[in-house]
């Protein structure tokens, strides 16, 4: 049987990881701004994607670290692991790919992600890979409409006719639930400059936003309910589809720019 050991993590282009995450990601969606992309596979076959690119609005998110450069963090946009992946495999393949980013891209001092509690999870592959909690939201921003679909409520404000596939805004209804914030520090010093409060993860369970799979538990509860199984296959805010850097590197590394 295989063990998460046996997985091989690798860049790929923009073109196949966008693919992989269309078909196995809760949301069907990718992330315009992902500039890194990395693959998962398991004997020799490509069964999990993460896909790391700016924030879509970095004046906003550069505050939550003190003195953090245009080019100094990057956002985990989309994450997906097919169940064919072995138990563990979530861990693994952030660590080795933090790694890699940290050799190569020496400017990025920190990763952000959001786990997306209203359709997939609060963020138990994050815990559990040394990010800090440091956001707990209602959700404001997710709609879903009379046919479905979960779409951003800026979706409405970027179309020149308030109009998204013939309905309006007001016709969408918002999502219960919540969105977590996660920061994990490559550079450690930059710990001292976060801005923002660092949570303890019981204040999940105490604002009611713990969630697996769309169902919503407590983080004991939860723990129980899949100790014998996978964690959540995938994590991260729901925006729109489109775009992604082809190939992989498009961010500058220093290592070949000195």
């Amino acid at each position: 049987m295989a063990s998460a050991k046996d997985i091989i993590i690798k860049p790929i282009n923009a073109r196949t990881a966008n693919a992989k995450c269309k078909q196995i990601h809760y949301s069907g969606k990718v992330v315009p701004n992902s500039q890194l992309h990395f693959g998962i596979f398991l004997n020799g076959k490509l069964e999990g994607v993460a896909q790391y690119g700016g924030s879509i609005d970095k004046r906003k998110v550069l505050p939550l670290v003190k003195g953090t450069l245009w080019s100094g963090m990057l956002e985990l946009n989309r994450m997906a692991f097919s169940d064919a992946l072995p138990k563990y495999s979530e861990s693994r393949a952030m660590s080795i790919m933090h790694k890699i980013i940290k050799k190569n891209y020496p400017q990025v001092k920190w990763i952000l992600s959001f786990s997306d509690a209203c359709q997939c999870g609060d963020g138990a592959i994050y815990r559990a890979s040394g990010f800090y909690l440091t956001g707990v939201k209602k959700n404001t921003t997710m709609l879903r409409t009379p046919d479905g679909e979960v779409v951003a409520d800026k979706t409405f404000n970027n179309t020149a006719t308030k109009i998204y596939k013939g309905f309006k805004k007001s016709d969408c209804k918002k999502l219960t639930g919540n969105q977590l914030r996660y920061i994990l520090f490559l550079d450690k010093s930059y710990k001292e400059k976060l801005t923002v409060p660092i949570l303890p993860f019981s204040k999940i369970d105490e604002m009611g936003a713990g969630m697996y799979k769309g169902e919503r538990l407590t983080i004991a509860g939860r723990n129980d309910n899949i100790s014998n199984k996978r964690a959540t296959k995938a994590n991260s805010g729901d925006q729109l589809e489109c775009g992604g850097a082809i190939p992989t590197h498009t961010l500058q590394s220093l290592r070949v720019s000195q």
